[in-house]
């Protein structure tokens, strides 16, 4: 089985953790809040282990530093617009908890959340929670339910929701990459390359402007290997969705992305069910507390949030999160480590 551990507790109620082991040295540790990934040990080319997920020490910097790191985001990630939508011609007004924008689910999102183990096994844990109807503002009673599951050289993350009502869900994985090691540094010397051919330009709040865009000629152009630092948008780095459009295999899946770290051989390849993919550069990082006495600089880690599109329930032309009864959403990630060789 899984290996539990108690934390600690919050608000009374304790928090666990759920170290899964895989074969080769693969290692994950999950925690109930927030359904996070809170470690995960990877081999690189010589055979080294490191811990490639940026978190923190305390459960109180976990509630207090912000970022997301690590956590399950919902019930709808990313922004939305003003906080507000129309759902079957009735308005819906959700929490507006990043100025009068509406981001992760509000500030009580799922990443607040101490979710159950409703199961577990030696490489494997299963967390759910409720999310009661009218919470944050979103309609309908939600049940979801996160599988985090090692095999291989890989690691997979299913996300699934139902609902008693019309409502609208996305979820995503909130976890800070460094291929060369949480606490190393910034990531901008590590190589990426999406299959995207498109991406979504926004505004100064962060929400799409409706239009999408070629990403030739422009800094979102990744569809060759390059430095993540070589060609930035701004002073703020990456915080934008990229449009997937390598077509879906026979499991439902897409090519997503690749990074390497060059210096460690390490390399990280994800496929997705999503037609998105939120590229963010951790810009608000600025010597933030992390793990093992590390302070996070600037750049310290990439997310790469598979999902729906930001603010897609205010534009129809955009892939939709409306999730009805009797339909089940279903999210998935599939990541593999495998190094590169000498």
């Amino acid at each position: 089985m899984a290996e539990i551990a108690t934390l600690g507790q919050i608000g009374g109620v304790d928090v666990l953790s759920a170290t899964l082991t895989g074969p080769g040295g693969l290692r994950a540790v999950l925690l109930t809040y927030g359904a996070r990934l809170a470690q995960l040990w990877v081999l690189d080319r010589s055979g080294a282990l490191a811990d490639i997920v940026l978190g923190h020490e305390t459960l109180a910097d976990w509630q207090t530093q912000g970022g997301y790191l690590g956590a399950t985001c919902g019930r709808y990630s990313n922004r939305i617009a003003d906080g507000r939508f129309v759902l079957d011609g009735q308005l819906v007004q959700v929490d507006q908890n990043e100025g009068a924008q509406h981001l992760h689910g509000g500030v009580q999102g799922f990443d607040r959340k101490i979710w159950d183990i409703d199961s577990h096994r030696d490489a494997q844990v299963t967390f759910v929670t409720t999310s009661p109807a009218g919470e944050m503002g979103y309609p309908g009673a939600v049940q979801a339910q996160v599988i985090y599951r090692l095999q291989g050289a890989g690691l997979e993350i299913e996300m699934t929701a139902q609902t008693d009502a019309p409502t609208v869900v996305n979820l995503v994985n909130h976890a800070y990459f460094n291929l060369a090691g949480q606490g190393s540094g910034d990531v901008l010397a590590q190589h990426l390359q999406v299959e995207a051919e498109f991406y979504l330009p926004v505004d100064d709040r962060l929400i799409p402007t409706g239009e999408v865009l070629s990403v030739t000629g422009t800094a979102f152009d990744f569809r060759t290997p390059r430095p993540i630092g070589a060609q930035m948008p701004g002073p703020g780095g990456f915080d934008h969705n990229l449009c997937l459009t390598a077509p879906l295999d026979a499991q439902g899946l897409r090519p997503c992305l690749e990074v390497v770290d060059p210096a460690s051989g390490r390399q990280m390849r994800l496929a997705t069910t999503e037609p998105g993919v939120q590229l963010y550069t951790g810009a608000h990082f600025d010597g933030t507390p992390g793990k093992a006495g590390a302070r996070y600089p600037r750049f310290a880690g990439f997310a790469v949030e598979t999902q729906r599109f930001p603010d897609s329930p205010n534009r129809p032309h955009f892939p939709s999160a409306r999730l009805d009864p009797g339909q089940t959403y279903r999210h998935q990630m599939l990541f593999d480590f495998t190094p590169l060789v000498e």
